[in-house]
């Protein structure tokens, strides 16, 4: 895949995980869809590493979409951590 695919791969596993996790974020849906873009190549990464399979077949293939949203969620629920705790110090 390209990189271009990635880019968008990661644009719409980051705006599924804003669906999936609702809620006020510091950043908006901008830094929510980078994270995204982010957390794609995250998850490809962790399918790699820790199933030993290769969740980067394609753009359509579903291995590909759920490493995505499964890495965007990650980020997404850290980056919230990190920015909660900031807010309130």
């Amino acid at each position: 895949m390209g990189i271009i695919a990635w880019i968008v791969i990661g644009l719409l596993a980051g705006a599924i995980a804003k669906l999936l996790l609702p809620g006020k974020d510091p950043g908006g849906i901008i830094i929510t869809m980078l994270i995204g873009v982010a957390g794609g190549l995250l998850g490809g990464w962790l399918g790699k590493v820790i199933f030993g399979v290769d969740s980067i077949d394609g753009f359509f293939n579903l291995s590909t979409w759920v490493a995505a949203i499964v890495g965007s969620l990650i980020l997404l629920i850290l980056y919230r951590v990190i920015t909660g705790n900031r807010r309130r110090a």
